[in-house]
């Protein structure tokens, strides 16, 4: 097997002096995927076509057509739709569902010549954060596998971590691209919402999920930005803002001197991991030494993200899962009975226990004596923190903070307590609330050799500053 290079850079000028080929490229991303299959990372392996499509690409680089990611192989999340594949979102309800078309993101990679090794493992409906909620069971952190991954997106994480390919699409609706690039030690990107096309991206909460990508340095997550951006008219959200040319602003620098950079005191309070506080801490201060001006903010709404994000997210998933019946498609219940049994039967046998507990709380507060008490006081107090970040964002260009509470738990530790498990979520849902970027750079690692995350907060399409704010972030610190 070959020593796999880390970035598209080394791969495509392995392949253009003659040194690699994308076809060796992928048998060893195969190889790889084959010896840590106890991961549980793949639902799909679509190894044949990955394989003829390398050979495709291998004949574009010898006729000079290449396109810009080609040398890139990906996976992608099983939320994520690609034609002709099983589309499961990790649960029974679609098991053996296959997708009738691709997603934008999609499409337009294969575009670019990258080459989808296969659909990763993820919480079921994307509903989770560590994995363990699946249908297909739960992925293990490569780092240690008796901890979770991370989720939902714990599947791409993985995928990346453990060099099962070079790139991964996740998505996210309040962390589930940066929390697990934090228990994994790599890069997580979550875009402005609207920045890249939902289309083909199955829904959970629709005014908060965003496709996002994981790397390991900011030139491949870059290249993959710049591709999969831009307006689509197959999605009323998606924004018609100017696509900029991310590789190359990403490797600029910033003169630190004109660059305020804020950190919230509500992100440091109770419930944060000692070593976690002292990582983040130390890197304010190299931040410091570096000439950049770091001041505290306040951000005050933040102590009622958790209770309007779940408000939210599950009234929406509540209306989008209505569709799951058993009558249009997915599973359908073999119990005999009438046609209500029907929709019970296999609304309870499809779904898992965490999506009917958030179908259940959604439907609840959208009910009508409850919906101005919960609902409608959710989507006030979503304004309030998006005002929190705008007022914010008048001081300082950057704001950073820890992405998780905690590093990596243990399989099993949490799944029992509902709240614990959505606390994991205290520092990256209010960046969806807010539909501003943010992404998940690797800080450091505890006495246990588990890695934490920093969070870098930008304003609203400032995803080349979020890259570039990347680089002044020291991992020996």
């Amino acid at each position: 097997m070959i020593n796999i290079p880390k970035s598209l850079i080394e791969i495509r000028t392995e392949i253009l002096s003659g040194k690699l080929s994308c076809k060796k490229l992928v048998e060893s991303y195969l190889e790889n995927i084959e010896e840590q299959k106890d991961l549980n990372v793949f639902i799909t392996l679509f190894k044949e076509d990955a394989l003829k499509q390398a050979e495709e690409v291998d004949e574009k680089f010898r006729n000079g057509t290449a396109g810009k990611l080609a040398g890139a192989v990906i996976s992608v999340k099983d939320v994520i739709s690609v034609k002709g594949r099983r589309l499961t979102c990790g649960s029974r309800m679609l098991n053996d569902f296959t997708a009738v078309y691709s997603a934008t993101a999609v499409e337009r990679l294969m575009n670019e010549d990258a080459i989808i090794i296969g659909k990763v493992n993820c919480d079921e409906f994307a509903m989770g954060s560590s994995n363990e909620n699946s249908y297909f069971g739960p992925v293990k952190n490569p780092l240690d596998k008796t901890r979770v991954p991370g989720g939902s997106s714990g599947g791409s994480a993985v995928s990346v971590a453990s060099n099962m390919c070079l790139l991964s699409l996740g998505s996210e609706t309040g962390g589930s691209i940066r929390q697990p690039a934090s228990f994994c030690g790599i890069t997580g990107l979550k875009a402005t919402y609207g920045r890249i096309s939902r289309y083909g991206l199955v829904a959970f909460a629709s005014s908060f999920d965003s496709i996002g990508i994981f790397g390991n340095n900011s030139y491949d997550i870059a290249s993959l930005l710049e591709v999969i951006s831009g307006y689509d008219e197959r999605d009323s959200t998606s924004s018609a803002e100017e696509v900029r040319n991310y590789p190359v602003e990403s490797e600029k620098s910033f003169n630190p001197g004109e660059i305020k950079i804020g950190y919230a005191r509500e992100y440091f309070e109770e419930g944060l991991d000692p070593e976690i506080r002292e990582g983040i801490l130390s890197q304010i201060e190299n931040l410091k030494s570096k000439g950049f001006t770091v001041k505290e903010i306040s951000l005050p709404h933040t102590k009622y993200v958790i209770q309007s994000y779940y408000i939210l997210t599950s009234a929406e998933a509540s209306s989008n899962l209505s569709r799951y019946d058993g009558v249009r498609y997915g599973y359908r219940s073999e119990k005999p009975g009438t046609l209500e049994d029907m929709y019970v039967n296999t609304r309870s046998e499809g779904f898992g226990q965490e999506v009917k507990r958030r179908i259940m709380l959604g439907t609840y507060v959208l009910s009508a004596g409850y919906y101005d008490a919960y609902y409608r006081k959710g989507q006030k107090v979503r304004r309030l923190i998006m005002n929190d970040f705008e007022n914010a964002f008048k001081e300082v260009d950057f704001i950073i903070s820890p992405t998780t509470p905690n590093t990596a738990f243990k399989l099993g530790e949490k799944i029992e307590d509902p709240l614990a498990m959505y606390l994991n979520d205290i520092y990256t849902a209010s960046v969806n609330l807010a539909g501003i970027p943010a992404i998940s750079v690797p800080a450091g690692n505890t006495k246990e050799k588990l890695p934490f995350g920093i969070q870098i907060m930008g304003r609203k399409f400032d995803e080349e500053g979020l890259l570039k704010m990347w680089k002044e972030i020291d991992m020996k610190v």
